[in-house]
């Protein structure tokens, strides 16, 4: 495998995190840059941890998780847009408006970055069976998502900014229709 297909493949598992990371840019009422590096470091931190376990367990446990991982990204995706919608519609915390900014959720993030980044895992699996570099091959991933990632962040926050409520029901609206494109390609239905 080429640098220009790892470049590739890291982009393409990235591409999951970077809506997601939109979607979290969108709620923020100025963009909070420690928010989006810590946001962007959970996305790229699992999406590098995840093919280096699949690369760790190769094809042992391939049959076990290949079945039910997009199940488990799709409930993890819905219920967290569903939650963002439910949100949008009712009053604000007043603690978190007088700061200014909501807080991160840190064990959201952790499911959110978990969700996105079960394909890396098979691809990990992948790799064992190809005999790839898996410290370079886990690196490049994880940097690129997390680059993807904080770009994202700040992308959805132009967005956010402006038109807030809106940006928000859109923001889990689509990490619903990114959890029901998961469950649709687990039934061997593709979209886009």
């Amino acid at each position: 495998m080429g640098t220009l297909d790892l470049l590739l493949i890291a982009v393409g598992l990235s591409m999951d995190a970077f809506a997601v990371a939109i979607c979290k840019g969108l709620g923020m009422h100025r963009l909070n840059v420690r928010q989006a590096l810590v946001i962007a470091a959970f996305f790229g931190g699992f999406q590098a941890l995840m093919p280096a376990l699949g690369w760790l367990l190769g094809a042992q446990f391939a049959d076990i998780v290949a079945p039910v991982g997009r199940i488990i990204a799709f409930v993890l995706l819905a219920a967290i847009g569903g939650k963002m919608v439910y949100d949008a519609f009712h009053e604000d915390d007043p603690a978190a408006e007088e700061q200014g900014e909501p807080k991160l959720d840190l064990r959201e993030l952790t499911l959110l970055a978990i969700a996105t980044s079960i394909d890396a895992f098979a691809v990990g699996i992948t790799f064992a069976i190809l005999d790839a570099p898996i410290v370079s091959s886990a690196a490049t991933i994880g940097v690129t998502t997390f680059v993807l990632s904080f770009a994202g962040v700040a992308i959805g926050h132009q967005f956010g900014a402006r038109w807030e409520k809106p940006s928000t029901i859109a923001g889990g609206v689509v990490l619903i229709l990114i959890g029901v494109k998961t469950l649709l390609e687990y039934f061997g239905i593709t979209i886009l």
